[in-house]
């Protein structure tokens, strides 16, 4: 699928633009790949009989028009939602967008760069969050994205979510992503870890969402080469060690107790998307598609 936006012929970014946006959609179909080789290689445990899921993509486009929606922001462009539900994958989506447009007013005041563009705006990403079928094998989110205003930047991470914590997986998933950081900044890793604790965290339950990761934004370090280097290594370096870590636990039983206990920590994973999460936000608030921005609301969960 290829999505097309309107770029000015004289504007220097539109080569990074498409660059970026590119990438994005690269990385998308790697990453699918991968997770359904991960629907194919399932041996054991409670679905072992059930049919290898595959995801399903559908595409949305707001075309190109200056009419301001319902939040007062101009939206065009579009994306593409890819979605599973499987035996080793409960529900796990995978987006990418290219968009572009006018913010709101009051969210323009909020944004680096926007006012000084008169709220316009170009964007482009991918995201991803998957809610496994065993309680054994973490849930995770990823996302990265690039963002343009009169300056540019690009923003992101993941952060893995275990029901059930196996303290190797979260030693093996931190240390990936050290690597990962250290290949192009050894203050990196110390810096988007801590971002990542503070951001990923349930300020009513005084309760981090999961265990951690990195949380990058705004990175403008002066080279944009560098800085999309840095970016997608972190999307290759994610698609490396989550299926990886999927692996050791996806052919195991578990017990109702645990199921019950996936469920419960659901919730909490939903509470902070729907109360904290800038990305929803920002989809919510620029008039995205609304399927899309709450792909990543898990497909059951419990408050008990």
């Amino acid at each position: 699928m290829n999505i097309k936006t309107e770029n000015n012929s004289t504007d220097e970014w539109s080569d990074k633009k498409e660059q970026a946006s590119a990438w994005f959609f690269t990385l998308r179909d790697q990453i699918c790949a991968s997770f359904e080789e991960l629907e194919d290689t399932l041996s054991a445990g409670p679905h072992a009989s059930r049919k290898a899921g595959r995801f399903n993509r559908k595409p949305w486009d707001r075309g190109q028009n200056n009419e301001p929606n319902d939040t007062g922001a101009i939206l065009n462009g579009g994306g593409e939602i890819s979605l599973m539900h499987g035996r080793v994958f409960e529900k796990v989506g995978v987006n990418i967008s290219v968009v572009e447009g006018r913010f709101s007013d009051e969210f323009a005041t909020a944004i680096p760069g926007a006012k000084e563009s008169n709220g316009q705006f170009w964007a482009s990403g991918i995201s991803l969050v998957a809610h496994m079928q065993s309680p054994l094998v973490p849930a995770i989110h990823m996302n990265t994205r690039m963002i343009v205003t009169s300056k540019h930047w690009f923003g992101g991470g993941t952060d893995l979510n275990p029901m059930i914590e196996f303290q190797q997986d979260t030693a093996d998933f931190h240390q990936a992503l050290k690597e990962c950081c250290d290949r192009h900044n050894p203050d990196y890793y110390p810096e988007y870890k801590e971002w990542c604790d503070r951001y990923f965290y349930n300020q009513h339950r005084k309760a981090p969402r999961g265990v951690g990761g990195i949380f990058y934004d705004y990175l403008d370090s002066g080279s944009w080469d560098d800085d999309f280097n840095f970016t997608k290594d972190v999307g290759v370096t994610f698609d490396t060690i989550y299926p990886d870590l999927v692996k050791r636990h996806y052919n195991k039983d578990w017990t109702e107790e645990q199921r019950e206990t996936q469920l419960v920590k659901r919730g909490h994973y939903a509470e902070f998307n729907l109360v904290y999460d800038r990305g929803t936000q920002f989809g919510l608030k620029t008039g995205g598609n609304t399927e899309a921005i709450l792909m990543s609301l898990p497909p059951i969960a419990k408050w008990p």
